[in-house]
């Protein structure tokens, strides 16, 4: 995605300051991390939806990577000097590469992986015949990122922070914080894996058992979840707009990154009862041409020297794996117990599922959706319908490829003005009914009429105000076309809504004729972010899946 910068407005002052830089720091980076529906990004980066894979050329390396390895561009630029190696990234979610690896999707594609961990990956056996080479460059744990005021106010000292400790803040209602999506983002998952490790107590790879056993108190921890994403980039965002969340739950690098380049201000907490550790494997496929393989082997082989690794944890704040190469200032070197991960899919899969369906606050979703006249053209009301359907899954759709149980989805259809408001509740534990409601209500949608954006939008923020405030609130809109109606009487009605309707974001997608700095003004009104599914550029059910992360 080419996402805009998220964040609203920031008044002028020396207190405004650190959040304008860390925006500023992270929209550079988002801009930089392109995902699963985007274009070509800098550095020859680009999305894995965004354009069909590169045939291989020598002395180029065609990597699926976790978007978080933007930050590694100007090392493997001095790489490509001393190697010769052009390295070609595009991004993609832990799960999602999981997945194309398994299925075989990435066998023509590419010729390595670099992920953050290839923990996952490991539990698919059907994937253990398509990875050769397999070596970490550096690592960097999970980690808590708190505001120097609620540290004190909890009277913690950051050596002595166990999960408990934080569970113990969050349940009295002491402590918020944000994390990524575990199903999207390997920072989430790892997060995941660390609080269900500790707070089960669990001495080895966590099992259902451990996962049942710790449910009470995990629902209790994730209750205090204010913040959710598909990407690091966006979430440090909303984080620096939001002002009423304590910390953030992501990888030590991205937080000292944050602190040392916008001046975050955070206190790093590394849990002494333990934490899960991406060490980014750079990983070569079996598949891959004889001579990618060697320009792999050519290329690791540098990024583990000292001058590589000096680089890369002075750059990054990442640690070195290398003997004999300093962490960079920053870097605590006490150690922590390394937690575990799952031990078979099943439990894999089974923690993503309760997390997604029992242990996060509920959302509440509306979909703005143009079914204007112009829909009509080029079976775009066609592909909208297809799109919708595809989150309502299927009876085997594993974690991520549904509309959650709990989930309020609203379908609020428009042309000239709206036309219906269609909500259903997808029930937890038998949710066929409410799932196939969804299907028959996108079945029924017909292009007629005009292009009545603001209007909608304003329905929309209308009908989140009257429901459950104890939830992750979201609004997509998706329209083709540029808005009948009137920018600033949207933007009197955003401004006059109270601080806790602004906390809604505005996730738009680019599709067939939509005005491009219209959606972005929206976006960045809101706190949103802009997706492209515009004809070549990515795909219309692409940009609904990612979106997902953010919801």
């Amino acid at each position: 995605m080419n996402p805009l910068r998220p964040g609203g407005r920031l008044r002028g002052g020396r207190a405004a300051a650190p959040l304008a830089r860390l925006l500023a720091l992270v929209a550079l980076v988002a801009a930089s991390a392109c995902t699963s529906s985007s274009p070509a990004g800098p550095g020859g980066a680009e999305g894995p939806g965004g354009s069909k894979p590169t045939a291989y050329k020598e002395g180029t390396l065609r990597v699926l990577a976790s978007s978080e390895l933007a930050d590694m561009q100007p090392v493997l630029d001095r790489a490509k000097k001393a190697t010769g190696v052009t390295v070609k990234l595009t991004w993609s979610g832990t799960l999602d590469a999981a997945e194309q690896v398994a299925s075989g999707k990435a066998d023509a594609a590419y010729d390595a992986i670099w992920l953050s961990s290839n923990d996952y990956l490991r539990l698919r056996p059907e994937a253990a015949g398509k990875l050769a080479n397999e070596t970490p460059v550096m690592s960097s744990p999970v980690a808590l990122g708190v505001k120097p005021q609620a540290l004190a106010r909890l009277g913690w000292q950051p050596g002595d922070v166990t999960w408990s400790a934080v569970h113990e803040a969050v349940a009295a209602g002491k402590l918020t914080y944000g994390m990524t999506d575990p199903v999207r983002s390997n920072s989430g998952f790892s997060a995941l894996v660390s609080v269900a490790s500790g707070l089960s107590g669990a001495q080895s790879a966590l099992t259902d058992a451990d996962v049942k056993a710790a449910a009470p108190r995990l629902k209790e921890f994730f209750a205090g979840q204010k913040l959710t994403s598909g990407s690091s980039g966006w979430l440090a965002t909303a984080y620096a707009k939001r002002g009423d969340v304590d910390a953030l739950v992501n990888y030590e690098s991205v937080l000292l990154s944050a602190n040392r380049d916008a001046q975050a201000g955070l206190t790093v907490v590394r849990p002494r009862d333990g934490v899960v550790t991406a060490h980014y494997p750079l990983t070569l496929l079996t598949a891959a041409p004889a001579g990618a393989r060697e320009s792999g082997r050519a290329l690791t082989e540098w990024l583990r020297g000292p001058e590589a690794q000096q680089a890369i944890t002075e750059r990054t704040l990442r640690r070195p794996v290398a003997a004999g190469v300093a962490p960079a200032v920053g870097l605590d070197a006490e150690k922590r117990r390394e937690l575990p991960f799952p031990g078979s899919r099943s439990v894999a899969d089974g923690l993503l599922a309760s997390y997604e369906n029992e242990l996060r606050r509920p959302s509440r979703t509306v979909y703005v959706l143009d079914t204007s006249g112009s829909m009509a053209e080029e079976d775009r009301i066609g592909r909208l319908k297809a799109a919708l359907t595809e989150l309502t899954g299927s009876g085997s759709s594993g974690p991520g490829q549904r509309f959650r149980d709990r989930e309020e989805v609203t379908l609020l259809p428009f042309g000239d003005k709206v036309k219906k408001v269609l909500t259903h509740v997808v029930e937890p534990g038998d949710p066929g009914a409410s799932l196939d409601a969804i299907r028959a209500d996108v079945r029924g949608l017909e292009p007629a009429g005009g292009t009545a954006v603001y209007g909608s939008l304003k329905a929309a923020y209308q009908h989140l105000g009257r429901g459950n405030a104890d939830a992750f609130t979201s609004i997509v809109l998706m329209t083709d076309g540029r808005s009948g109606d009137k920018a600033k009487d949207f933007d009197a009605f955003y401004a006059a809504l109270p601080e806790a309707g602004k906390r809604t974001p505005v996730f738009a997608v680019l599709f067939g004729d939509s005005d491009r700095a219209e959606l972005a003004h929206i976006t960045e009104l809101t706190g949103g972010r802009l997706f492209d599914a515009t004809d070549g550029t990515g795909s219309l059910d692409g940009a609904f899946e990612e979106i997902r992360g953010y919801q």
